[in-house]
Parts: C-alpha cells; structure tokens; sequence
C-alpha cells in the first residue's frame, strides 16, 4: 500500500451553456476556484493532471498543451488521462496514485469540457463500431435503451414499475438541482406527470430521463497526509478505490449485470474495508446520465439485489431524506460536463465528508462513495471518501 492521500481543495464552475467565456477561461475558472477554496498558490503544485472526454467532442485535439497557462501547468509535470465519461475518475484516481507513491505532495486535477461548441451526437457516433454499433445503437440513448431493457427483461421486472421508479429519479434529482446545487445546468422544477408523459428519446427513455450536454470544469487539489496535516484544511481522505473495464462489444459481456461495474465497487470497498455498502455508506453520487443506469448502479454496488432497486426507489430508500442519499447534487443527470463529470462526483464526495456541501449537505455525512462510467458501457471507477483516514 502506498501513502495516505486526501483532497484539501475543491473548485468547480457554474455549468451549463457557458458562451461568455472561452474554452481557457472556462478551465481557468475552476482552477482560480481551487486556489481560493485552499489559499494556495500555483507554485505550491508539485504536478497536473487533466482530461476531458475524446477532444474530438469539441474539436480541440490535444488539450492539455492549449490549456496548460490556464491550468497553471507551465513548466510542471502534466499528464493526460482520457476514458470517454469516466474521465473525471480517472483523473481523480490519476491524482491519488501519483501523491500514493510518493512522487507528489501536491496533484492539482482539473476535468474540463465545452460540449456546446461541438457535435456530441456526431462523437458518439463517430467513435462507436463503424459496422454494427454505429448505426444500431445511435449513440448514448441507443447503448443505455438496449441495457435498461435488457436488465429489465432479465430480472422480470414490470415495466410500468420501471418507469414509475425512473420518473421518480427525475423529479427527486431535478428537485435538488434546482433547489441547493448553484453550480448546476439544468434547474428544473419537474412534476410526475412532466417526466411519464415527455417525449420519447429511445425507448423507454424519454427527455428527462437523459442528462444534458454541458459546459464547465472542476478542479481538485490531492495531497500526502504529511502535507495536508501542515495545511490544516478540511480534508476528505480517500478509503479506497477501485477501476475496471471491460469488451468493447456490447454483445461480449453481460450488462444486465456490469461486470466492471461490480468488480470496480468491490475493489474500492475491500481497500476501504466496507461489508455492507447501503448501511456504512452516508451518501453516494452514482454517475447517472440516464435514470434506467442510475438504478441498475444500486444494484451493482451492493445497495440492494438485483431486480430489487425500482421498489426501493419508490420506497424513498434513495432519496434525499432516505436510507441512503443519492446524489443530492442532481448529478450527471442535472449537469454533464463529460471530461469533469466524474470529477464533480468526486467533488461533491469530498464536500459532503468534509460538511461543506451547503444546501445539499446530507447531516452526519462521514463516509461517501464517488462514480463514474464510460464507453459503451465499457469503464466503471469507484472512489471511497471519508472524514477520518
């Protein structure tokens, strides 16, 4: 095992369609926010990590040469990490083996993405399998349609029970995005009956079941227990985590089950020492572009049995006054910066330990789970966060 490592500092932008700022100043935002948020200073930064999801998504090939002025980057260590939507937990895991071994004290991490000046839906596409998937699956609506189903299918669950359970997702998250999350894009005041009778996407997805596309970045600051002890600022120490992937065809494994999700969670809890996830957990920002995922994620994780998660949801095990709160940010489903994404999770982890989350502060909040997916269905990576190491 290597050393200790938590997050002193946190900064994020406003997120939505940011078109009075320019891709640098957009990064150079979340990164001034770090530094005020910790009073410390570019010099103080041993190294960088950045990311954003494939360049093509905004048409800036190699980022982090075009923004390394505005991440504070000239003349550091960089490094560039790149895993479609699970970019920001790449970044964040980056970040923490980097400081782990002992090469770093100080690791700023900065997520990024302008999706407005870009074709999301043409990346998509584009990046997909030329011969069957391009065309089938018609970009991240068509991957998580064919998965909702199938996991539905496998586990005999109602439809009509699915899609009460998803619809209430999207008024819980929508809800809390609006109320308490002044950094997120969509703040919308949804009924029941607003997000059953939207319009269809992909089947069954409809328009509030599907996360936006985004504008904004996140940054964070990772460092060694020696240095964070000298700084005397709240610290969020990460527990454990864990990272998987898994084929590139959708046909070669089993997502009704998500293996890479599964076997990411279970690494994370070892490392952290956690039995029983749904009872020792106080929150969890689950990466959720899309209401069907967001439940089979419980699952995944351990926080119910398979085919178990749509009752609970309409139980309120899930909810912001529940057993265990989910995403009490709205999360991706509400704000979908992809490069950030996983890094606001992460972000909103490290608030929520440390009780700085404000509004959407869960009470008593001391240990946090951190997600974040990509590919086609293809990377999982958890982080566990705590307030004590």
């Amino acid at each position: 095992m290597g050393r200790q490592v938590g997050i002193v500092g946190v900064g994020q932008t406003r997120h939505g369609k940011r078109m009075d700022v320019c891709y640098p100043d957009l990064v150079r935002e979340a990164v001034r926010a770090v530094f005020e948020d910790t009073g410390l200073s570019p010099k103080d930064i041993d190294a960088v990590v950045s990311g954003s999801m494939p360049s093509m998504m905004e048409g800036v090939a190699l980022t982090q040469f075009y923004f390394a002025d505005a991440m504070q980057a000239v003349g550091k260590p960089i490094l560039k990490t790149e895993t479609c939507g699970s970019t920001g937990v790449s970044i964040a895991q980056t970040a923490y083996y980097w400081v782990s071994s002992g090469m770093a004290d100080l690791v700023l991490a900065v997520g990024h993405e302008k999706m407005n000046e870009g074709d999301s839906q043409a990346t998509m596409t584009t990046v997909m399998e030329p011969f069957y998937q391009r065309y089938f699956l018609a970009g991240a609506p068509g991957v998580f349609s064919l998965q909702s189903q199938e996991w539905s299918v496998r586990f005999n669950i109602p439809a009509d029970k699915v899609r009460e359970a998803a619809a209430r997702i999207s008024v819980n998250h929508h809800d809390s995005a609006a109320n308490d999350n002044p950094y997120a894009h969509l703040k919308l005041k949804l009924s029941m009956d607003d997000v059953l009778n939207a319009p269809i996407i992909t089947y069954p997805i409809r328009l509030f079941d599907v996360c936006p596309n985004s504008d904004g970045a996140c940054a964070l600051i990772f460092a060694s227990e020696s240095k964070a002890r000298k700084l005397g600022l709240p610290t969020a120490w990460i527990k454990g985590v864990g990272y998987r992937g898994e084929e590139q065809f959708f046909g070669d494994s089993d997502k009704a089950v998500w293996p890479s999700a599964v076997e990411a969670a279970k690494e994370a809890y070892d490392r952290a020492g956690i039995r029983n996830p749904r009872k020792e957990l106080d929150v969890a920002e689950v990466y959720n572009p899309f209401t069907y995922q967001e439940m089979l994620f419980y699952e995944c994780f351990g926080f119910c049995d398979f085919g178990e998660a749509p009752d609970l949801v309409l139980k309120g095990v899930f909810s912001r006054k529940g057993e265990l709160p989910i995403c009490p940010s709205g999360g991706t489903l509400c704000t979908n910066p992809i490069g950030a994404t996983g890094l606001i999770r992460t972000a909103e982890a490290a608030l929520q330990v440390t009780g700085r989350a404000g509004p959407r502060q869960v009470p008593g909040a001391k240990l946090a789970l951190a997600h974040a997916m990509g590919g086609i269905d293809q990377f999982n990576g958890v982080i566990i966060l705590g307030s004590e190491k």
